[in-house]
Formats: C-alpha cells, structure tokens, sequence
C-alpha cells in the first residue's frame, strides 16, 4: 500500500483556482479549492440473501470520501439521477456564511428533484478531523453517506503519535425492506418501525448473519481505495504490522439506534470527538450516536492472531424493539494462522447506561479557551416522546402507537412541522405563513419532568405542533439545558445542532437544578451530537455568530420524522462578515 503521505499528495494535486463568488459580503477564504461530483443513483446490491436496489452516490455504498484540508473550500456538484428527492447534509461542518449549503430539506433548501442539479460549496474554517455527510431528506440517510476527513495544515502535526497507518470505519444499519417503503409504512402505521435487519460495518453485516460468512477478503483502507467494494464478501477486514499504531476513524451513520463498538482484547485511545481533538482517554468501549464520530488509537501489542471488531446495540428506552445480533469485522495480524477462530469481542449489556456514561466522563477538550463564561441567554428545552389521540376511522391500521395511539416526539412539547418551502428561503425573502418566532425559551409547565410526567396514554400525553422558531441576536451567548422527560419512556437521546459545535459544560441525572448542578468550565468537549442521558439534563453553551437558520433535532431519524426539533434563526449582525448572503442562482425550488 502507497503511504499515507504519498496517497494524500496525490490527492492534493487536485486542481486549485480561486472561485469567484457572486455574495453579498466577503466569505471565508479558502486555502485551496477541493473539487467533487456526486451523482445520486439506484444501485443493486446483494446482502442477506437479498437482492435489492438501494439509494447510493456514485455506485458506491458507503459513499466516496470527502477528502480536505484545514481552511480548504469544498465544491461538491450533486446530480439527482433517482426519481427520489434529496439533499446532502454535512454533518458537523460550521458552514460560516454558507448556511445555503448546509442540506436539511425544508431547512435550509428544498429537496433536489429528479433529473436536478445543486452545487454545494463552503469552507472549512478552522476545523479538522473526522465528519460525515449523509442525505437529509426522508430515510434516504440509511444509504447515503460517507466519510469528510480533515487533515490539519500542511506542515501541522496530530497532538497524538503520528499512526503507521489510518482507516474508516463507519457503523450502519441495514433493511431488507425499500428504505422509502419503511419510512411511509411506518409514519402511516402511527406505530415504532421494525428493528433493522443488520448492523454493518463499511457496509458488511459481517458472519453472525445468515449469508455473510462466506470468507473473507482483506483489506487495507488506503486513501485511495476508500471502501470494499459493495460486490465483495460481506465481512471486513484490517490485516495490522505487530507492534504499529493504528488511527480509525469511526463514523457512526445508524439511522435509528445508538451503538456501541470494541476490538478484542485490545484498548481504545480517543484522541478526538466530533471533529476536535481530547485529552487521550483510554479505554475498552466507546458508545456512538447517530451523526458522532470518534478518532481512536489501537496499537497491535497482542499476540498474533485475529481478533473481533464489534459493534452492537445501545436501547435505552423501555419496550422498544431493536436489533441484537452484533456486525463483526476482524483485526487481523499480519503471520497469524489463516482461517483462525478470531478471539470474540465483549461488548456491553445493551442497556448498559454506566458504559455510556464512563466514556463521557472521559472527555476532555485539548484546547477549550474559548468557553462561553458569560451567559446572554438561558434556554431550557424538555425532549422526549409523545403519544397524540387516535382520530383515525381505521384505527387498527393507523393507531398502532401505544396504547391505540399515535407516536410523536417533541422539543417543549411541540412537535416540529417542516413548512412547504425552506424556513431559510421563508426568512431571507420575509414569506409569511410558513413559520412563527415563538418557539418558547421554557417550557410551558415545569414538574418532575422524569418520574412525575403524566402516564394516562394517549389521553394527555399529546403535543402540540407548529413551524416555530426561536430568534437569536448575532452575538448571542446561550447556554441551553436540554432536559430528557419520562412521558413515555425515557432514552438516551442523541441531539445534533446544525451549523454550530457546542461545549457540553455538564450533564446529569433526574431533573436539571442549577443550584446542585456541577458545570465544567475548564476543559469541556466540543461537539456536535451529544446524547442526553437517558432520564437525565445535559448543559451546553455555544455562541450565536454565524446569521441562517439553523436545525436542531434528535439524530434518531425516527424521532426526527416525529417531530423531534425545531429551529435557531441567528440574526444578522454589522456588515458583511456577519451578514448572511443571498441565495446560488441553482438553490433548488419545491
């Protein structure tokens, strides 16, 4: 394999030129200009028996990797060849005046239709490390995605032991069923959908499934070669140097489960989060949400032979159903026997909230000077699962939620509607109707949120819904407490927050009290997901400095579709480095 230096050289030789942009005000400037062209296309694909036809970007699953430097711009060209709407999401980048090209469909665009093209450009600004891009528009994200990598600037080195050599792995789910066909099924049913039929990793359930274990073909993830090959054998493999250290870059694209992932007998160094380097924390297991990314270090320092990597499910919730079996690829050292028995990986109970919460414990910040002290605004959001009355004359069809219900999910009790066009469109061009500014800073009752919610389901359990908005002043320091309710059950909840990373200055158990909370203003991790505790509050604090409008939802796209979110509208500030621009002559239309 061609070392990680020279295949990245390659990869930079791309070409460079400076790209006029027709904006009101001055954007970023980019170091150099990285160029993609992604066509959205229906491939088919054989896994667990199965023939079907999936949703995928260039002919490849997991999708091509976005490859960059700290500061680049990013052009990437995305051609709809489905008859399937869609938007590309990218997850974790910042999108500084670019708020255009951030993806949620009905957000900040509408959905690229079919036969329709939309450029997507935006820089990195000060940002590096591990990301993800996926489709924003329906379920599509169960297929569409890929990995950004983010290398720091020429000539900057990693805060950690430079690797022998780095790979991607990013964890999914898997159905037999049209992803498209789910979703509507599911919505329509009033009910939870089915587990998956598989995790996967890069895209292969791995041999516990039926069909899967039919050898192996190993592997190793150079720059240039990105993914196995869709029509290859359905388990992955990392053959290792004894004695090296290898960087993985995990990314996890689960669609509707939190997971957690280990490699047998070896230890787990997180050296980054989210896109920002940690203080290293060692470890035997790391939990991931959907949208997280971890960077780990694991050095070969056992015995030669092969070892299990494994990824299995996180359920915090009570009475959900969920997948059980494990997805396993191997870690294979390079002289160990062939066709070995791989030393099996032990992976936590599934409902095992201590595990979670050890590896949060864990996280620290390399470098977190730039945390909000001072606080302009105080948010409090309660988040959880409803259950709205039945009004349906085919209730057996459509009431399948629980006790003859139909499932919601809610921000302050207020289920979040997507408007006909995007609220940014709505926003920037002053279209009434299509949205409120009231999304209230509190909720509208305060009670024992966890143990005291009410339990006569459906009866007075059901939310309200509405496009509402919350407005922000350019500048804003906000600390926002994000409090998990036991309506229905409580659950881990992995909230995502578009166009920002936050600091995670505390979390905790029962209900939020600022007067025992304990908040860490030293060295706290900055990320983009968190997972709110199950039962418990989680206090972030980010500032208000970049005008768009911009979404907040839980990353289980299932509580997403329920109504799970709500938006920020940051407001412009002075002049045009705090103004947002127009919109690209080919924003898509609805």
């Amino acid at each position: 394999m061609a070392s990680l230096a020279s295949s990245f050289t390659l990869l930079l030789c791309l070409s460079s030129f400076a790209h006029a942009m027709n904006v009101t005000g001055q954007w970023p400037a980019g170091r150099s200009t990285r160029f993609y062209d992604f066509k959205v296309q229906t491939m088919k694909i054989t896994k667990l028996c199965t023939t079907k036809d999936i949703v995928v970007i260039n002919n490849i699953f997991p999708g091509p990797v976005v490859y960059a430097q700290e500061d680049d711009r990013v052009i990437v060209r995305v051609t709809n060849e489905t008859p399937y709407n869609i938007t590309i999401h990218w997850h974790g980048v910042r999108q500084r005046l670019s708020c255009w090209s951030d993806g949620p469909s009905y957000i900040t665009q509408c959905p690229i239709q079919a036969g329709q093209t939309f450029t997507y450009e935006f820089t990195l600004v000060q940002q590096k490390g591990t990301l993800l891009w996926h489709a924003h528009n329906s379920w599509l994200r169960a297929t569409v995605y890929g990995a950004i990598v983010i290398y720091p600037k020429t000539g900057v080195p990693y805060p950690f032991k430079y690797p022998y050599e780095e790979h991607i792995l990013i964890l999914g789910e898997y159905w037999l069923k049209d992803i498209q066909q789910l979703e509507k099924d599911t919505l329509a049913s009033g009910g939870g959908p089915p587990p998956a039929d598989a995790f996967t990793i890069n895209g292969h359930p791995g041999p516990k499934y039926n069909c899967s274990n039919n050898g192996l073909h190993a592997l190793s993830l150079s720059l240039s070669t990105n993914y196995f090959p869709f029509h290859m054998l359905d388990v992955y493999q990392i053959d290792v140097v004894p004695g090296k250290t290898y960087l993985l870059r995990l990314i996890s694209a689960a669609l509707n489960s939190e997971v957690f992932f280990t490699i047998a007998n070896h230890k787990l160094t997180i050296v980054e989060a989210d896109a920002e380097y940690t203080k290293p924390f060692t470890t035997d297991r790391v939990m991931l949400g959907p949208g997280q990314t971890l960077n780990i270090l694991v050095t070969a320092d056992q015995s030669i032979a092969k070892y299990s990597i494994a990824m299995g499910p996180y359920m915090s919730a009570q009475g959900v159903p969920f997948q059980t079996i494990p997805s396993v690829a191997y870690f294979n050292y390079l002289g160990a026997v062939p066709n070995q028995v791989a030393s099996q990986a032990s992976l936590p109970s599934f409902n095992d909230n201590l595990a979670v919460k050890t590896v949060m414990d864990g996280l620290r910040s390399l470098n977190a000077s730039k945390v909000p002290k001072v606080i302009d605004k105080n948010l409090f959001f309660t988040i959880g699962l409803n259950v709205d009355k039945c009004h349906s004359s085919t209730p057996n069809k459509s009431c399948q939620g629980v006790n003859g219900g139909v499932m919601a999910a809610s921000m302050n009790n207020i289920s979040f509607i997507k408007p006909k066009i995007s609220l940014l469109e709505a926003y920037y061009k002053s279209i009434n109707g299509q949205y409120t500014p009231d999304f209230p800073d509190v909720p509208f009752k305060f009670y024992d949120f966890v143990n005291g919610a009410p339990n006569n389901i459906p009866n007075n359990t059901s939310s309200l819904n509405g496009t509402r908005v919350n407005v922000l002043e350019y500048g804003t320091r906000v600390q926002l407490i994000l409090q998990d309710t036991g309506t229905l059950t409580t659950e881990n909840h992995p909230i995502h927050l578009h166009g920002f990373s936050f600091y995670v200055v505390g979390y905790g158990s029962g209900n939020y009290n600022p007067q025992t909370a304990d908040l860490n203003l030293v060295d706290p991790p900055y990320m983009n997901v968190f997972g709110v505790p199950v039962g418990g509050w989680a206090a972030i604090r980010f500032i208000a400095d970049n005008p768009g409008v911009w979404f907040m939802h839980c990353h289980l796209d299932i509580h997403q579709s329920w109504g799970l979110g709500m938006s920020f509208i940051v407001k412009n500030g002075i002049g045009p480095l705090q103004t947002l621009p127009h919109p690209p002559a080919d924003l898509p239309r609805c």
